[in-house]
């Protein structure tokens, strides 16, 4: 069941850096139980098309993008916006290790469920906040959305075709990198409070933002602003430390190749059939290179057009080049590496009979993660937690059903 078997989750959270943290936790082992609104449930639900088919093929009604983050967990209604709610929240934290909640600053303490509140219900409450901003500063009330962050912590700076280039702009990432490199923080830090509560025996407030995550990952980037006072520009897809390093374009379409070392770059050299260019005082060292981009570049760009994606992957692996395609998400997922490394998941699901997920990278060799259940159906597990944890009756869940609590 996983490491992480003994460890109950009270999830909070919706759209994507929360759930991609819960969702880490349950592939662990955790029991996660996932707090929706009633007849609404997590945005993400609604974020469709594509929406998987039902188990006739026929148009379903579960987005993709909650497909994504929400396995393994159990969905239960409760609006925490009314005082029974509050109440059910309250009874389900003394029960649990952890709560992960991604509302604004100031929500939860409106609510009376802030961890000052709930540390008193359990005192070894690890409690997670996830924010745009922090609980602190200036920017702390406002909400907190990838696009902007990744603008705002310098990301987009860096990413996209050179400012040389016509027409080019600062560019996003192909995914919400923001968002995803959070949840993973949080989940970092979630299972750090769990080890120092194995020692003290005390929980503790985490405080995790998008915004110091972006400008975090930027990591090489930020130090060479640091140590030189000059921000980095964009470099399309190349390099500003390395070359080559880069994407090129061969006889039928592109590859990647990616020199880190001058040992690399005369392996390149002699299966581009040009063995001098590692001799050429222009290009023997990577500072050499670095100096000389433009003119290293059009000569490399010539050679590689002559074969194609295939052959070039062919030799210059055989060489010991580091290079790969560039694969579409269909050649991903036929990938023979992708596949051997079970990072394609088939799960049984109650409406679309099964629906397909990435798998997790975390690999254990002795406890290993699991695939227990599909992503819910909304609520589809709130009369068995309720009954189970709260000790509610069924008149009771009739009654707070009929007043829309849960």
């Amino acid at each position: 069941m996983g490491p992480l078997q003994h460890i109950r989750v009270l999830d909070l959270t919706r759209v994507l850096a929360g759930p991609w943290c819960t969702q880490t936790l349950a592939d662990l082992g955790a029991d996660v139980i996932k707090i929706e609104r009633p007849c609404q449930g997590d945005d993400t639900r609604h974020w469709g098309p594509p929406f998987a088919p039902d188990a006739d093929g026929r148009p379903g009604t579960e987005a993709a993008y909650f497909l994504a983050v929400n396995r393994n967990k159990r969905s239960v209604t409760l609006d925490i916006a009314s005082p029974e709610g509050q109440k059910i929240v309250r009874d389900l934290v003394a029960q649990c290790d952890v709560l992960v909640e991604n509302f604004k600053v100031g929500d939860m303490q409106r609510y009376g469920l802030d961890y000052g509140a709930l540390r008193t219900v359990n005192p070894g409450l690890v409690y997670c906040s996830i924010t745009g901003f922090g609980q602190t500063g200036p920017y702390a009330p406002r909400a907190g959305y990838d696009y902007i962050v990744q603008g705002l912590g310098g990301f987009m700076s860096v990413t996209g075709e050179s400012r040389d280039v016509p027409g080019s702009s600062p560019q996003k990432a192909g995914v919400a990198i923001a968002d995803l490199f959070t949840g993973a923080q949080a989940t970092i830090a979630i299972l750090a409070a769990l080890m120092d509560r194995e020692r003290t025996g005390e929980g503790q407030h985490l405080d995790i933002s998008l915004l110091d995550s972006q400008v975090a990952m930027m990591a090489n980037m930020a130090t060479n602003y640091l140590a030189t006072g000059e921000p980095p520009v964009r470099w399309g897809n190349a390099h500003p430390n390395i070359v080559p390093y880069q994407v090129f374009q061969v006889a039928d379409g592109w590859i990647i190749i990616a020199c880190g070392n001058d040992r690399q770059f005369r392996k390149l050299a002699e299966a581009a059939g040009a063995p001098g260019l590692a001799r050429d005082p222009r290009f023997e060292t990577n500072p050499d290179r670095v100096h000389h981009r433009e003119a290293l570049v059009a000569l490399l760009d010539a050679q590689l057009r002559q074969r194609t994606k295939a052959q070039w992957i062919s030799l210059l692996e055989t060489a010991g080049v580091p290079c790969g395609p560039i694969n579409d998400l269909a050649e991903v997922f036929q990938d023979p590496q992708v596949l051997a490394r079970d990072m394609l998941v088939q799960l049984p699901h109650p409406t679309a009979g099964h629906v397909r997920v990435p798998g997790s990278p975390l690999k254990l060799s002795r406890t290993p993660v699991s695939y227990r259940s599909a992503p819910p159906l909304l609520g589809q597990h709130t009369h068995e937690v309720l009954q189970g944890m709260v000790a509610l009756s069924d008149d009771e869940l009739h009654d707070l059903q009929a007043r829309r609590i849960i």
